[in-house]
């Protein structure tokens, strides 16, 4: 059985992604179970280049296969702010979640801006690679808007100040499994079954020829 490496620390991320990938002949292991520190750069200007920094990083060190993912918020009316620098916005320390969403939702008051004017989406993006080469890469995305005060106590990060129309709450007030259904990340890892499928191909070719 092919084993993958989910490149990250965060357990409610790789519950998701062992929940997402249950039904496939793959055993997945953690940064955590491997041994593995390392922290790579993410200079990437885009979450499809951190993820593939990320992936190709992780795979050299560890030589299995690896997924690894970058994500964030990006609102509408501050140009697609935060971005690609959602987890460190505006050298905010790391973990500190409110300090971050609370630059966004004073920055959006200070425009003053109608409701219709604060749209947002959570963007994901998955890389699959090998010591030898890049798999591929896939995006997931769930569109919103910036709520005018964080509500909910679930999830992490943004999730408390990004509203969600069709269920009429934030993220930060979604089950766990109301959400994982409909994230951006949950929609990116089942985007990213057919990269883990042709992952396997390529592994029982070589093993057969």
């Amino acid at each position: 059985m092919v084993k993958l490496l989910i490149a990250t620390n965060n357990l409610h991320k790789l519950d998701e992604f062992k929940e997402i990938f249950a039904e496939l002949p793959i055993a997945i292991t953690s940064l955590a179970e491997e041994g593995i520190t390392l922290d790579p750069d993410e200079t990437g200007l885009t979450f499809e280049e951190n993820a593939i920094i990320k992936a190709q990083a992780f795979a050299e060190v560890s030589d299995l296969p690896v997924l690894a993912d970058d994500s964030g918020l990006e609102v509408d009316a501050l140009d697609g702010e935060p971005g690609v620098y959602s987890a460190r916005y505006q050298n905010t320390a790391k973990g500190d979640h409110v300090g971050r969403y609370q630059i966004v939702l004073d920055k959006l008051a200070a425009k003053n801006l109608p409701w219709s004017k604060r749209t947002a989406r959570f963007r994901c993006v998955i890389a699959v690679a090998t010591k030898q080469h890049l798999i591929g890469t896939v995006e997931g995305t769930a569109e919103g808007f910036v709520d005018y005060e964080p509500k909910g106590e679930n999830g992490f990060g943004y999730d408390p100040v990004f509203f969600m129309p069709e269920f009429n709450q934030t993220m930060g007030e979604m089950s766990a499994a109301q959400k994982h259904s409909i994230s951006h990340r949950g929609r990116a890892a089942r985007a990213a079954i057919p990269l883990i499928k042709k992952l396997l191909s390529s592994n029982h070719d070589r093993t057969t020829n």
